[in-house]
């Protein structure tokens, strides 16, 4: 609002903008550029075959053929026989080869979005929700993929049959030609004031849908919770809420559209009816007048349908906006790991110094504040604290999920951003309290942690992970199931297949964040058991809330409000009077 000054640069610019943007999708349409390009010939040359219709059908009329009717009959008929054939053969092809193209494009539009989406740092992903992105990927795509098989060839269709209607009723008759185009400046300001309000409403709509599709997703996600609190009529009122507004709006923008038609379809029948009392006041002949009226009905006809192609456009455009906003986002430098290079071989040696660290959405609020500490190679450090303590945030910082605002984290005593980010990820191993299983199959799940593992491999770690034996009595063993986000598993079962997929993995840096929080007390021995295999031999950081699992760590590490309170053995922090790791030790073991 503030940009509007009276002047409509801005507004040009921003057009200028969207344009731009458009035009870049054609960079994915290169590499088939001679398909589209013979595409565009069939299609000029079906619509240039169709500009003779009104001429020959003149022809068939014309009283100086009256004493040859029969023949005259036959030749024009013949001839519109041929045009008929010629533009249906060329528009089977001109179809063909525009699904083709359009389909080879928006795969790799496709895959070039989500291989990019998928890159994309973490930040990007606590401003955004799933839904929303998901929508992006079908929805506003399937939105191009219209505009590339349909509205682009009928828009060029159209301007072929206007330019070309023009030039043949000014070779005709110049004077009826001027005043038939009396009306075109009217319409087409109509087009401009009319088409700036259906994008408006067109990309508003979209926003709309992709929040309605955002709450079923989660809602999809969450179907467990939504039952157990018993909202599903406040999830019911939340989805018609969205797509109440979404056809609002759309209904809106409907009578604009609809508004905008009949203005177009009154111009034109009432510039018809002028043409005919015109053409006839000046003379001209029948087969003149009949070609010139089926000439404005075609020119008249595709002005109208502009209309509709040009809300298609205009779609089309803010689709464009939503995918390239997305493609404009800058992504992490990750590269395919299939060796570790020498030199980013990690000891398992970790030094944090001076780390200062807010999220990027929460700026006002500081989560940790010059943290420094030290870890040793093949060590087992424990992280502990109240909730919100910095915990989970140090885990995030090692992954480089985020960098640090401040300070320095080193690896063996090199710092980490100079270790290329997939090959430090690839050194490091996370399991979770809340595991994420995909709904694959258990063997899919287990060699996540290493694509190219054999049976024999997903086996051992599966029995690393005290998991083989409960895998062993599912009729389909590793084939089995795990259904949408491991449904079919229990929490113990999910922890293990996670523990075997971490140690099928064999990370030097092991990054245990709750993982035995959630448990019953037979889960948790089977789990921690395997916790301890395979924490052996390697540099182990593990979150804990309950304290009984960390009393065997080679350090402890109390964190309180994003600082370091305390740092020391078991031993050393319970003999501290009035210490925090003390004061939590003596609630949890006096309940």
């Amino acid at each position: 609002m503030q940009r509007d000054t009276g002047t409509d640069t801005p507004k040009q610019r921003l057009k200028m903008a969207s344009l731009k943007k458009t035009f870049r999708l054609f960079h994915y349409v290169k590499p088939y550029w001679p398909q589209f390009a013979l595409g565009l010939f069939f299609l000029l040359v079906s619509s240039l075959a169709g500009l003779a219709f009104p001429k020959l059908l003149g022809q068939l009329v014309d009283p100086k053929s009256s004493t040859d009717l029969l023949h005259g009959m036959n030749k024009a008929g013949l001839l519109l026989l041929a045009v008929l054939v010629a533009q249906s053969i060329f528009s089977f092809f001109r179809i063909i080869l525009f699904v083709n193209v359009t389909e080879k494009t928006l795969a790799m539009l496709r895959q070039t979005i989500y291989s990019h989406l998928i890159k994309l740092p973490m930040k990007f992903f606590l401003e955004r929700r799933v839904g929303e992105l998901s929508s992006r990927i079908s929805s506003d795509i399937s939105l191009l993929q219209e505009t590339f098989t349909t509205t682009l060839a009928e828009f060029i269709r159209q301007m072929i049959i206007i330019v070309g209607g023009i030039v043949i009723l000014l070779i005709t008759s110049w004077k009826l030609t001027a005043f038939m185009l009396a009306i075109l400046p009217i319409m087409m300001v109509a087009a401009v004031v009319f088409g700036k309000f259906i994008r408006r409403f067109s990309k508003q709509v979209q926003e709309q849908v992709a929040a309605a599709n955002t709450v079923v997703e989660e809602t999809l996600q969450g179907i467990m919770n939504v039952k157990a609190f018993a909202n599903e009529y406040f999830e019911i009122a939340r989805y018609r809420q969205r797509t109440n507004e979404a056809a609002r709006i759309g209904m809106k923008g409907g009578k604009y559209r609809g508004a905008f038609s009949s203005f177009i379809i009154l111009g034109i029948f009432g510039a018809l009816v002028a043409v005919i009392w015109r053409g006839v006041a000046m003379g001209l002949s029948t087969p003149e007048l009949l070609s010139f009226v089926l000439y404005s009905v075609f020119i008249g006809g595709s002005i109208a349908g502009l209309a509709e192609v040009y809300t298609n456009l205009q779609k089309s455009i803010g689709a464009t906006e939503h995918l390239l906003e997305i493609l404009d986002e800058p992504e992490e430098d990750i590269t395919p790991v299939k060796i570790i290079q020498p030199e980013n071989q990690l000891g398992g040696q970790i030094s944090f110094r001076d780390i200062s660290f807010h999220y990027p959405s929460r700026p006002d609020l500081t989560i940790m504040n010059d943290v420094s500490f030290d870890v040793y190679a093949d060590q087992k450090v424990a992280l502990v604290g109240p909730s919100g303590a910095g915990k989970s945030t140090i885990v995030s910082l090692l992954l480089r999920l985020y960098d640090p605002v401040s300070g320095s984290i080193s690896f063996d005593g090199k710092p980490g951003n100079t270790i290329p980010l997939s090959e430090l990820r690839a050194q490091m191993a996370v399991v979770p309290q809340d595991v994420f299983l995909f709904g694959g199959t258990i063997r899919e799940n287990i060699a996540y942690g290493k694509p190219d593992a054999t049976d024999a491999e997903m086996e051992a770690a599966a029995r690393q992970a005290n998991a083989w034996e409960f895998i062993q009595r599912f009729p389909l063993k590793l084939d089995t199931v795990v259904g949408e986000r491991g449904i079919q598993l229990s929490g113990g079962q999910r922890q293990r297949i996670a523990i075997a997929r971490a140690a099928l993995k064999n990370p030097r840096i092991l990054i245990l964040d709750e993982a035995t929080s959630a448990l019953d007390s037979e889960s948790e021995k089977l789990v921690q058991d395997a916790l301890d295999k395979l924490m052996e031999g390697r540099t182990s950081i593990v979150i804990a809330h309950r304290l009984a699992t960390v009393r065997q760590a080679d350090k402890i590490i109390v964190l309180d409000k994003g600082s370091i309170v305390e740092e020391g053995t078991h031993a050393e922090l319970i003999g501290m009077d009035g210490g925090l790791y003390k004061t939590l030790s003596e609630m949890q073991f006096t309940v």
